[in-house]
């Protein structure tokens, strides 16, 4: 049960309506996947369009240790100076330009039940529309008896830091299909991520929850069924059906880190300054990692993972011609394509809020999404997560 192309391109924004009109979604093959083809000339550095993740969630090791962030779209929601502070473990520690820092604290709400909280009215009324209402503890937020906090403690005891994945990411796709009035277009859009055989699946779920994996994913899925269960989903709660929808989120789900901090570093970097000061400011901040390295290690992000249907595992890589001219791209999610002419490019993956940009960059890092695409303009995209 395939979703719609207006389905795809419903979870992208910014340039969706320019998105319609220059590319289009199609099936390819059931070796191949899908791929995004270009409909007219796209420009050299042009945005084709950027995609918001169906469903987010932080990691519950990543929140329990205080790592604040918008718990809709994962924006982080301490102030750079707090972020640093903390991670320093320095309560005195100040940052220069402070003015450079984008979280606005005075935006940030909070749910009136459950006091979680949001990064901005929009986030607010975008959860508790898709999922938040079926998902809000309420008065019962920090009650240990509560179903859902009797699963996030399981989840936690199975699967420590560093997280790749959270219960939480399978219990907002159940919320979301169990609050909808369109049931089945929420079931269609999750059907589009890739399955796995049962012996793949067995060794995704052996990754994730170790040796012990068989009686774990039995309680969990006890947990889960006792807190969430939906009619609508119920080979999802099935022994084999929450095995394949616990590899679902393995295998599609994608990592997503926010940081103020981050943020205000990059901020710094684009001031134009006096070399001294430059000079004194790039110490600065060499200093300032160096200290969270010593107090806090290699965890410095607000971290989750996210649904995307264009970057899922489905989509695959297509084989070229070799006279064929190509074009290299990564992006990061929920991303954004932007076209080059006739050269290999790279980006790091930048994660803002739960949408994350792809810019072209000089440098490569992290996690990436290659495309191909066959000069001059008969543009067909081929993405494969590596």
């Amino acid at each position: 049960m395939a979703a719609s192309m207006c389905d795809v391109f419903s979870f992208c924004m910014g340039v969706a309506g320019r998105a319609r009109v220059s590319v289009e979604v199609r099936f390819v093959s059931s070796s191949k996947g899908k791929g995004l083809f270009a409909t007219q000339l796209i420009r050299k550095g042009e945005t084709i369009f950027v995609e918001r993740p169906l469903v987010a969630a932080q990691f519950l090791w990543n929140a329990l240790y205080r790592y604040r962030a918008c718990d809709h779209c994962l924006r982080a929601l301490e102030k750079a100076e707090e972020n640093a502070q903390r991670l320093t473990g320095k309560p005195g520690q100040v940052l220069p330009h402070p003015e450079l820092c984008p979280v606005r604290k005075d935006l940030h709400q909070n749910c009136p039940h459950c006091q979680v909280m949001y990064c901005s009215a929009e986030c607010r009324l975008a959860a508790a529309e898709q999922y938040h209402r079926v998902l809000c503890p309420g008065p019962s937020q920090d009650d240990p008896l509560h179903p859902l906090n009797k699963l996030q403690e399981a989840w936690r005891s199975v699967h420590y830091p560093p997280e790749t994945a959270s219960i939480m990411l399978m219990a907002r796709m159940v919320a979301t299909v169990k609050q909808a009035k369109d049931k089945d277009r929420w079931i269609r859009l999750f059907s589009q991520f890739c399955n796995k055989t049962a012996n793949e699946e067995e060794e995704i779920v052996h990754k994730l929850l170790g040796d012990k994996f068989k009686g774990q994913l039995e309680l969990l899925r006890r947990l889960f069924t006792e807190a969430l269960y939906e009619e609508a989903l119920s080979q999802w709660f099935t022994p084999d059906g929450f095995r394949s929808l616990f590899a679902l989120v393995g295998t599609n789900g994608q990592g997503i880190g926010t940081s103020s901090l981050s943020q205000w570093v990059h901020a710094c970097d684009a001031l134009e300054l006096k070399p001294q000061d430059r000079e004194q400011l790039d110490a600065f901040i060499d200093q300032l990692y160096k200290d969270i390295e010593a107090a806090t290690g290699e965890f410095l992000n607000c971290e989750g993972s996210g649904l995307f249907v264009l970057q899922s595992c489905s989509v695959s890589p297509m084989q070229r011609p070799p006279s064929q001219k190509t074009t290299s791209f990564c992006m990061s999610p929920p991303w954004r394509i932007l076209s080059q002419e006739r050269k290999s490019v790279s980006a790091t993956w930048t994660a803002v809020s739960g949408s994350a940009v792809a810019t072209a960059a000089t440098r490569s890092s992290g996690r990436t999404i290659c495309l191909s695409v066959p000069a001059p303009n008969a543009w067909q995209k081929l993405m494969n997560p590596t």
